[in-house]
């Protein structure tokens, strides 16, 4: 007798969802690079091409033909996946799988799972309720949460501490890591595209459902903005409503810190003015000249300089009067190097608990 094929909540937790050996998004490949579940695979069972020529029979031809098609190529493109991606599948083997809408595309695939002998699962309302339901989770949850900020100038090694704190088992969200950007003008990632919004917004509303609840939650102090993604509006106003903790760190520590973090464009220097360019509404073409030359001359120390004191840090200070409001202390820092971050990190983590317990923050 077939296994049966379970049909499940498009609202899974992290932990059910763990109970899953696979989870397979049918959809297109299309489909799958606009936003898929965080750590599905794309097994399409209608290629890109093959889903646009059903549509045009569909409807230039009649639904019968397009269905008759349409069922051969979904047969032909899930035998291939049998004799490849799944080939070596044991017997206990347990998918999750998911289309659309839950239907026909799904349905396809655990049916022959079933017949083979493996116990499949299928989200109901497939891709569109769980789209539903991460835009609902990312709109009423962030009311409830317990969030810490860490801001700092630019170059005080923020998003290094929370990943150290991380490391020490605190509860973080790293929004640059999700974005894949470090949420400045020369913050693009190098050989990497940020994600779509949607996909984001996936990563985000896993993330969050991954935060022990009850503890506060450590967040990098950024715009709503992070290159070309969008913070939620539910999650950017718990940012803003959120207590901080700044980090403070001397100007050639913060140098040595940029110079460090930016290699790539340290190598690559040809990559910099371009984006410089982008501030001529901002600065003087003296300062871009005299910014283009320092690059010229590979003058990295007195050009990031420069650039901290005569861009980033102005904005920070024209940025911070309603974070200021909300600080509840500082760290110092002293040389930014491995074991500086660390004990930072071990610093914030201290003054967060003592949020959480309703102590004195010192």
């Amino acid at each position: 007798m077939a296994p049966p094929i379970t049909r499940i909540s498009a609202d899974i937790s992290p932990a059910s969802i763990d109970k899953f050996d696979t989870i397979i998004d049918v959809r297109s490949p299309a489909e799958f690079a606009d936003d898929h579940i965080p750590g599905a695979i794309n097994l399409p069972v209608l290629d890109d091409h093959q889903r646009a020529e059903i549509g045009t029979i569909y409807k230039q031809i009649n639904p019968f033909t397009a269905k008759r098609t349409g069922a051969a190529l979904v047969a032909q493109n899930i035998a291939a996946h049998l004799q490849t991606t799944l080939q070596d599948k044991a017997r206990g083997w347990r998918p999750l799988v998911y289309c659309w809408r839950g239907g026909q595309r799904s349905d396809a695939m655990v049916q022959i799972f079933s017949k083979i002998g493996w116990h499949s699962s299928v989200i109901d309302g497939g891709y569109k309720s769980y789209r539903r339901h991460v835009l609902d989770y990312l709109d009423h949850l962030p009311k409830q949460l317990s969030l810490m900020i860490v801001s700092g100038q630019t170059g005080t090694a923020k998003t290094h501490i929370l990943r150290a704190a991380s490391a020490k088992g605190a509860p973080i969200i790293d929004l640059e890591k999700l974005a894949c950007h470090r949420g400045s003008l020369l913050g693009s990632e190098p050989n990497q595209q940020q994600p779509s919004q949607r996909y984001f917004e996936s990563q985000l509303c896993q993330a969050l459902k991954q935060c022990p609840p009850g503890h506060p939650i450590l967040v990098e102090a950024e715009s709503n903005k992070i290159g070309n993604i969008h913070v939620p509006p539910a999650f950017w106003a718990a940012m803003r409503n959120a207590p901080t903790i700044r980090v403070t760190a001397p100007i050639d520590a913060r140098v040595n810190s940029l110079q460090r973090d930016y290699a790539h464009m340290v190598n690559h220097p040809e990559l910099i003015m371009p984006l410089l360019s982008k501030l001529k509404h901002r600065h003087s073409a003296k300062q871009l000249a005299a910014w283009g030359e320092m690059i010229e001359r590979r003058d990295w120390a007195d050009f990031i300089k420069s650039l901290l004191e005569s861009h980033y840090d102005p904005s920070y200070q024209r940025s911070g009067s309603a974070r200021l409001a909300r600080e509840i202390g500082i760290v110092t820092a002293t040389t930014l190097d491995h074991d500086d971050i660390d004990r930072l990190a071990g610093a914030i983590m201290s003054k967060s608990a003592s949020m959480a317990a309703n102590e004195p923050v010192a």
